[in-house]
């Protein structure tokens, strides 16, 4: 990857999510590591044979350690380039704001009650810092920061006919983030990037005076189940939220029953409301696939698909019967961290594979299909057609994350829309890219939800502006693009009538925003009463880096080349973000 790289949102379907995509910054100098869930490993080997000590005698230790840390270890705030102003963070507001009257335009008919909702970092104390100590640097990486909640309520009067819109922010309040308030001062040294040396001993001394390795950043995507709200991101569990107040209420562990990561994005069973996730490790289990039951009270299914590596899966698919499992040469492995080595790296040499698995089933029932090495955070929708499961991603041709032998293009690390056909019955397998040869950069897939795990004729993405992202740790997001899977391009309906060939490259229709003008979480909204797949609006968070103003874009599904036809002037600058959502609320009923 070069040396302008990019970092996905790792943990984050921080995509329409966007996938969430995270990105990490790329030093040459130094083994870039990522905030992955690898305390237990290190619980694990703290907790052998090691005796209980007495309170006092455990809080002495501790304090002894601050003091060690404190003589050695020097926090250092990490500076933005002027480009980079829309990636710091802001203070909370401590209350909502009603911004009913900014609005240039009006809320379309049929557009429905609700919460939008976009997750994203938002780091402690002024920034993200870096640490010098005899052991070496250690730094931050934009993914890192603690997640903060930007919400727009909208509220329709059903005795006045009007609407009444509202703007709230605020931290997701994980355990570390109430530990580091507390002591209001940072706390946790950064252990993703640095000097190998210096990465460990972060960990270590994380660990014996935290208990953790690193702080849970819940600041990737928010997702709703059985009418509860949660925040989350894959290095911890979920936390529930009060969508009303943002609040944090409490971890989500489905009452005890799971005790690993979610991945960014569980998706919800087509027909039976039940939440499949993924969550990884380190260590074994590498991978285990969990089913929780429409209810949420209970984990219904629980298996270990006995993958051979612990690869990075930021998202899962499931059609009417199937779960997709992602197996990309994209993994962690503690002992490359032990040699001085990346933790996390991507190897193109090793294989890619496709994992296609009955709902309910187990390791053995899942069917593998080879596919060509590269990395994908996002899928956009997998669904069942014939006898192929079609599985649609955005998909890029190299690493992610800074690897050791740098692609020479350095924009092969941002994703393009592509498609894997896979036979159930031959075991063949079909890729090819959606958009054909031009190459336009997209990631933080949207759909219709009401279409999620089943065939749909469109999908919405955040584009890519890769001039303004050339300078950049992350890309910045300069338009949307709507998918038209059943409609070839324009150039190939010219010569080849009305016929789409599968080898077309389909339709692509833009709406990009005015220059230095940047998106982040886009999301699809149902029309109330829709009939058809694409009766809705995008909705997104818009930042004009010219004037520093940050709006809320409502534009219409069917005419996403067209003008927006409501912007929301918020009252405060939100920096860009990771994944968001829109949750459909009657404001009366639950009042």
């Amino acid at each position: 990857m070069a040396t302008s790289s990019f970092y996905k949102p790792l943990f984050l379907v921080k995509c329409s999510i966007e996938k969430r995509p995270s990105y990490v910054s790329h030093n040459n100098s130094h083994h870039n590591h990522f905030n992955i869930p690898i305390a237990s490993a290190f619980k694990k080997m703290a907790m052998i044979g090691l005796p209980e000590f007495p309170k006092i005698v455990a809080t002495s230790a501790v304090r002894l350690v601050d003091v060690f840390v404190d003589s050695f270890f020097e926090f250092i705030d990490q500076p933005l380039l002027p480009s980079q102003n829309n990636f710091a963070p802001v203070e909370e507001l401590g209350e909502t704001m009603v911004v009913t009257n900014n609005i240039d335009g009006h809320i379309p008919n049929g557009f429905p009650e609700g919460v939008y909702i976009r997750n994203g970092p938002n780091p402690l104390f002024g920034g993200l810092k870096s640490t010098n100590s005899i052991f070496g640097k250690t730094s931050h990486v934009w993914v890192e920061g603690e997640g903060m909640l930007h919400a727009l309520y909208f509220n329709y009067n059903n005795n006045n006919n009007n609407w009444t819109v509202l703007y709230n922010n605020r931290h997701v309040e994980t355990e570390t983030y109430k530990l580091e308030k507390q002591r209001n001062k940072p706390s946790f040294l950064p252990a993703i990037q640095g000097d190998s040396l210096a990465i460990l001993f972060a960990y270590l001394l994380n660990l014996l005076r935290f208990g953790k390795v690193n702080k849970y950043i819940s600041n990737t995507n928010v997702f709703e189940h059985s009418g509860k709200f949660y925040s989350v991101a894959e290095s911890h569990i979920p936390q529930e939220i009060d969508i009303f107040t943002l609040k944090t209420l409490r971890n989500w562990d489905v009452n005890g029953a799971w005790n690993r990561p979610f991945c960014s994005h569980p998706k919800k069973a087509p027909g039976t409301g039940e939440l499949v996730t993924l969550g990884i490790s380190p260590i074994l289990p590498f991978c285990e696939l969990g089913i929780i039951s429409a209810d949420g009270k209970k984990l219904d299914h629980k298996v270990d698909l006995k993958l051979n590596r612990c690869t990075l899966c930021h998202e899962l698919g499931v059609t009417q019967r199937y779960n997709v499992i992602m197996d990309f040469p994209l993994t962690i492995d503690l002992l490359r961290l032990v040699k001085g080595e990346q933790l996390i790296r991507y190897d193109k040499d090793e294989y890619a594979r496709i994992g296609v698995m009955p709902r309910y089933g187990d390791a053995s029932s899942i069917k593998w299909f080879e596919v060509e090495p590269n990395c994908t955070f996002h899928i956009i929708n997998s669904f069942e057609e014939g006898h192929e499961v079609v599985v649609r991603g955005c998909r890029s041709l190299d690493s992610l994350i800074p690897g050791p032998h740098p692609s020479s293009n350095e924009f092969d690390c941002l994703s393009r829309c592509y498609e894997w056909r896979l036979n159930m019955e031959t075991g063949e397998v079909k890729e090819r890219s959606l958009i054909g040869p031009k190459v336009v950069y997209m990631d933080f897939p949207m759909v219709n939800e009401n279409f999620m795990g089943i065939k749909n004729r469109y999908a919405y993405t955040q584009v890519v502006d890769p001039p303004a992202s050339s300078t950049q740790d992350v890309p910045k997001y300069g338009g949307l693009a709507k998918l038209y899977f059943e409609e070839s391009s324009s150039e190939n309906l010219f010569m080849q009538g009305d016929k789409q060939h599968d080898e077309d490259p389909i339709r692509v229709e833009y709406h990009m925003f005015e220059k230095n003008t940047f998106c982040s979480g886009a999301a699809f909204v149902p029309k109330d009463g829709g009939v058809e797949e694409d009766d809705g609006w995008i909705i997104s968070f818009v930042h004009n880096e010219d004037n520093a103003i940050s709006q809320v874009h409502i534009i219409d599904g069917k005419k996403l080349s067209g003008e927006a036809v409501a912007k929301i002037t918020l009252p405060c600058r939100v920096p860009y973000g990771f994944h968001g959502a829109f949750m459909p609320i009657s404001f009366q009923a639950s009042h």
